[in-house]
């Protein structure tokens, strides 16, 4: 799911990195019979529990939702219904100032199974993120294109280029990165001069399948921008302006063209009705199969 978002003057959507944990809208349930826990919870009370436990860092309530005990983040807001979301901290749950706290609970019993499955999904990606981590040093791995790619440390070179083995062995990685740093370079860096000849590869790849699927689309780019957002994969503005995460790179082509091309057809369709996803598959048949590999890749960690 996308929305909306407003940057500079120009309207623009924009695709979210975890695009299923957006904020769901629900209408307090009239009739359900709520956990009753009114008092805001302890993290010894939470760490007490035989239950799963989830917890957002700045959680001030918590409610039982089958074998899972959840600590949320709990707002009031200035909206018609009750939304919640749950993002890599966990659950936030935000209410109109009428709605009973009774009435919240209920919502969440109510989306129980949604929420406990979002939660281990994110869990699963925090662990699939950690054990991503980059070491910064000669020999390091990183995926690339969704190839593996490891960095040699050579002083001799000028900058950073990358070789090909056509004669690895199946399982051994074909792709080194021989980068012009000395092997006693900080793992500061290496990490910069990677990330850099990344985001240059990134604007090549990119450039290129823009004008591919700009030319099968009918429409014109008439700006490309590398981002680094945390939340979003790329954005399209009316102006015929893109922007695209540099980030993308790590992953295969097919996943990158979903990109491109869900981006590139805001330009026909500023909207995410059943015309734009027409005009999505067009070019992009199997949009929920690419949809779902976008949902379960996982970034290596920045630092």
């Amino acid at each position: 799911m996308t929305r909306r978002a407003l940057e500079a003057d120009s309207p623009q959507f924009v695709l979210p990195l975890f695009g299923d944990e957006e904020p769901q809208g629900l209408m307090p349930p009239p009739a359900a019979q709520p956990s009753r826990d009114p008092a805001p919870s302890s993290p010894k009370a939470l760490q007490a529990s035989p239950f799963t436990v989830f917890r957002h860092p700045r959680a001030d309530r918590e409610i039982q939702l089958g074998d899972a005990l959840v600590g949320y983040e709990f707002q009031r807001a200035r909206r018609r219904t009750i939304g919640m979301v749950v993002g890599a901290e966990g659950l936030s749950v935000r209410a109109p100032r009428w709605v009973t706290l009774a009435d919240v609970e209920a919502a969440l019993l109510e989306r129980a199974g949604w929420i406990r499955n979002k939660l281990a999904e994110q869990r699963e990606r925090a662990r699939k993120h950690e054990a991503s981590r980059i070491e910064w040093r000669d020999g390091a791995s990183l995926p690339f294109l969704g190839e593996t790619v490891i960095v040699v440390l050579d002083p001799r070179m000028a900058g950073a280029v990358l070789n090909t083995d056509a004669a690895a062995l199946p399982g051994v990685p074909r792709l080194t990165l021989h980068v012009g740093l000395p092997h006693n370079a900080e793992p500061e860096q290496i990490r910069d001069a990677v990330q850099s000849w990344l985001q240059r590869q990134a604007k090549r790849v990119f450039e290129e399948r823009c004008q591919l699927f700009a030319e099968r689309l009918g429409v014109s780019v008439k700006r490309l921008s590398l981002s680094s957002a945390q939340t979003r994969w790329g954005s399209a503005s009316v102006d015929g302006s893109i922007r695209l995460n540099w980030r993308l790179v790590h992953f295969a082509m097919p996943t990158i063209d979903y990109v491109v091309a869900h981006e590139l057809a805001h330009l026909r369709h500023m909207d995410h009705s059943p015309r734009f996803w027409d005009v999505v598959r067009s070019v992009i048949p199997d949009v929920d199969a690419a949809r779902g590999r976008l949902k379960d890749e996982v970034l290596p960690a920045l630092e």
